[in-house]
């Protein structure tokens, strides 16, 4: 077990501990501020991804006491990865050489993500706010990672970087800048919000406009052939090599990776959380060409990882199926919004999801460069994208 550190924080009475093990947390003090279970933030969750990525990833669990009552808990994974991953030669030429020079001078970068790697959103950090407001929670979340890397028994990461905020939550994560923190924001997160009046499929179709109804159906008969199958635990383990392939096809697509799942993963997730983590795999001619998950999130559905045989994509239409049947999904479990994670943000939109501005904050363990750093991130700024709407009228 990690040292147990203690600390308290400059404006309130707070201290806090950090674990390397979630065996090793208090389970009753966590889940009395997990008070919903929620799941990126549940033992049963964490534990799963600590089980089978521990070799690549470092782990880190804090708990945050009012006295003797624990008030937040954060989570964070400790991160090295090479800057040759990062495609420095997309960037414009004078901000390529200015983040390679000042801030990855060094090969191999560690960074201390607080957040969820895996999954975008507010995955990181939730604290009681009958107990505690919001700028005190942030100076206290601010304080206590930046003890970690201080910490003789860490690696001493480059960057905290802090992930994902919704806009909603922008008045109240910003305080984090009060310390040192910046801010800049990433690709829009492509949200569905799930209409009402739609209690089946057909109600979907309905609502569209007479293009993209006629493109749905296309999508419909192209994939005809293809078969999907939920998937239990024992059928991961089954076509665990599939899993893995398929997976790996789009992760090697990705821009820039920083750790990878695995069917294992996926086994245990199923295992750990039941039918609240559904995967869902694609066949064609009994041969698995695709799969997804997802995970039911109270009333949203978030759409997590998927994997494809991108051979068969185009003539059988597959990526889109796949979206549609999230669509059905949602519809089927009464969820209020489908959550379809960044990139392809133009066929995303056909089905009727719409762009959500999110928020990262950076801040760099040496002064100095974090100084310099403030220019850098304002510089990156999303990509640029066009968005459809395939709806006859504007639906909230």
């Amino acid at each position: 077990m990690l040292e147990k550190i203690k600390n308290r924080c400059s404006s309130t009475s707070l201290r806090y501990s950090y674990y390397s093990k979630i065996n090793d947390i208090p389970t009753k003090d966590w889940n009395k501020v997990n008070t919903k279970n929620t799941t990126f933030l549940s033992l049963a969750y964490l534990k799963t991804l600590e089980d089978t990525l521990s070799e690549t990833i470092t782990f880190r669990y804090i708990l945050f006491y009012d006295k003797e009552t624990p008030v937040a808990i954060a989570v964070a994974q400790l991160i090295t990865f090479n800057s040759a991953q990062l495609k420095f030669q997309e960037f414009p030429c004078s901000m390529g050489d200015a983040i390679k020079n000042t801030l990855f001078k060094n090969l191999d970068v560690k960074v201390l993500v607080c957040g969820n790697l895996f999954s975008c959103g507010e995955h990181g950090f939730l604290y009681n706010s009958d107990h505690l407001d919001a700028k005190d929670a942030f100076e206290n979340l601010s304080n206590a990672l930046r003890e970690i890397r201080k910490s003789k028994n860490s690696d001493k990461p480059s960057f905290i970087l802090l992930k994902e905020f919704w806009p909603h939550s922008f008045d109240t994560s910003d305080y984090i800048k009060d310390h040192d923190f910046r801010e800049f924001k990433i690709d829009v997160n492509m949200v569905l919000s799930i209409h009402p009046n739609w209690h089946t499929f057909t109600d979907y179709l309905a609502s569209m406009k007479t293009k993209f109804r006629t493109r749905a159906k296309k999508v419909f008969k192209k994939s005809e052939a293809i078969t999907v199958k939920n998937f239990s635990k024992k059928d991961i383990i089954t076509f665990e090599n599939e899993i893995n392939t398929l997976y790996l096809s789009v992760i090697e697509k990705a821009d820039f990776k920083i750790g990878k799942l695995n069917a294992s993963t996926f086994k245990n997730l199923k295992e750990s959380l039941g039918d609240t983590f559904i995967f869902r795999g694609y066949f064609l001619d009994q041969k698995l060409v695709g799969f997804t998950t997802s995970f039911i999130l109270d009333q949203v559905i978030d759409a997590n990882h998927i994997g494809i045989d991108y051979s068969y994509n185009k003539k059988y239409a597959v990526y889109q199926k796949m979206l549609y049947d999230y669509v059905d999904l949602a519809i089927s479990k009464k969820a209020t919004e489908l959550r379809l994670g960044r990139t392809a943000e133009i066929i995303k939109s056909s089905v009727g999801a719409k762009p959500v501005a999110m928020k990262l904050y950076v801040r760099h363990g040496n002064s100095i460069s974090n100084t310099l750093l403030k220019p850098l991130v304002e510089l990156i700024s999303p990509s640029e994208y066009e968005v459809r709407n395939p709806f006859k009228l504007q639906l909230d």
